[in-house]
């Protein structure tokens, strides 16, 4: 197990919002999937607040998000009984958000549903950790706090890793990959991730048995 140094982690609220919004958009603003959902930089700096900003409200009122005491770090989980599709209050206000960029981020969230386990588990949406505090094993502590609680209820995890980076560090932890997918001909590749119950489940990241 990978070690870190001492973080504290406790759950956001919604006065945390603003400063956690900023870590969503710095963490995720570069990459190969930033770079084929909204080319423009300027551009994407403006909607990827709007679209995190409606992300993390989500998770505020449906899921977990978990934080550090100085909101350097986030993590958005959802418990997923079964597959929830998007209701069509969250796909309109994505919409809206995303303006002439929604039709790619819908056809993400599209790609995740296609692949995303049909049997019990909690699924993490998103981890975001500030580029400033990168390297001193903030994204490690989010998830060996969460792995705590799931591996006490002997129940497994899921998560798609957007990047080779990402897909490393969660290989660290437990998780393993299956093959990647893409939205589209020359979207990025995505790596769908399990992690297993404390048990040792037979179910893989697609959700069927091996």
């Amino acid at each position: 197990m990978p070690t870190t140094q001492t973080v504290a982690i406790r759950r956001a609220t919604p006065p945390d919002a603003a400063a956690l919004v900023r870590v969503l958009v710095d963490a995720f603003f570069d990459g190969p999937v930033a770079d084929w959902l909204i080319p423009g930089l300027a551009e994407r700096r403006v909607v990827y607040h709007r679209y995190f900003r409606l992300m993390l409200d989500h998770g505020l009122r449906q899921g977990r998000v978990d934080t550090t005491t100085d909101l350097t770090g986030v993590a958005i989980w959802y418990r997923r009984e079964d597959v929830i599709p998007a209701g069509p209050d969250l796909h309109d206000e994505l919409e809206k958000a995303c303006g002439e960029y929604a039709p790619k981020f819908l056809l993400l969230d599209a790609l995740f549903a296609a692949h995303h386990p049909r049997v019990p588990h909690d699924y993490l949406a998103y981890l975001a950790v500030d580029p400033a505090a990168q390297g001193r094993g903030v994204g490690s502590a989010l998830l060996n706090h969460a792995h705590r609680t799931l591996d006490a209820r002997n129940e497994p995890a899921y998560l798609e890793a957007s990047n080779e980076h990402n897909r490393r560090l969660y290989l660290r932890h437990g998780y393993q990959s299956g093959p990647p997918v893409q939205a589209s001909t020359g979207a990025p590749p995505i790596w769908p991730m399990w992690r297993e119950a404390a048990d040792g489940g037979a179910q893989g990241p697609d959700g069927r048995l091996r």
